[in-house]
């Protein structure tokens, strides 16, 4: 279930919010939370999909779980395995811009 919560658990959360809520206030706070709950959900999935964007290209197929420091770089160094190996070629020679003298 949702946070590792089982049947039990709920029974007693439920229960225990009834005691410390009340039976008549209950269903307007259950209400609330469930509010409380869809707007966080619409804030997470505008977050990503702002990073996202500001990541720039290669970073479409971000998931949240994959922002996790382990998983990003491992997940990163195994898109680089699976590209073309890189070829020595000659390397341009370093010019300076003559603005900058």
């Amino acid at each position: 279930m949702f946070f590792d919560i089982g049947a039990g658990e709920l029974a007693g959360l439920a229960i225990l919010a009834m005691i410390l809520v009340g039976p008549e206030r209950l269903p307007k706070v259950a209400v609330e939370a469930a509010k409380l709950l869809k707007k966080l959900r619409n804030l997470s999935q505008i977050a990503t999909t702002e990073l996202k964007e500001n990541l720039g290209p290669g970073f479409e197929n971000l998931q949240p779980a994959d922002l996790h420091p382990k998983t990003f770089v491992k997940k990163q160094l195994a898109d680089l395995m699976e590209e073309k190996p890189v070829t020595k070629t000659k390397r341009p020679e370093a010019r300076i811009d003559p603005e900058l003298i």
